[in-house]
């Protein structure tokens, strides 16, 4: 199985950019989807996720309203358009994939099965 992203960057502050996440190696309309992200010195913290059907999505505060995530099962993708990009935005993005199955809960970073490397966010003031 891989996880594939792309799309990181550098960007000026009130910039977007939209991040992909290509999934191989497994039935990809079987697996919820989550981005999370990484700042320098801080933990790993939920962004956003995404049922397996796009049937719900859920975001965490800090993005609301700025975030969208959304996916593609004919391409086995997800994705995340990220507007009115904030210094404190700048992290590592990580997309993940979690069994459509399991129960525990989709902002939890426990339980995800798998998940892709990178890309690099960086958002200058």
């Amino acid at each position: 199985v891989q996880l594939q992203a792309s799309g990181g960057g550098l960007v000026q502050s009130g910039g977007s950019l939209t991040l992909s996440c290509a999934a191989s190696g497994l039935t990809f309309s079987n697996y919820n989807m989550g981005w999370f992200r990484q700042a320098p010195g801080k933990e790993r913290e939920f962004v956003a996720t995404i049922t397996y059907n796009s049937g719900r999505t859920n975001y965490a505060d800090s993005i609301k309203g700025r975030f969208t995530i959304s996916r593609d099962n004919a391409e086995n993708t997800v994705y995340l358009r990220m507007n009115s990009l904030k210094p404190e935005d700048t992290a590592i993005y990580y997309c993940a994939a979690r069994n459509r199955w399991l129960t525990a809960p989709l902002t939890s970073t426990t339980g995800y099965n798998y998940w892709g490397q990178g890309p690099q966010v960086t958002v200058s003031s």
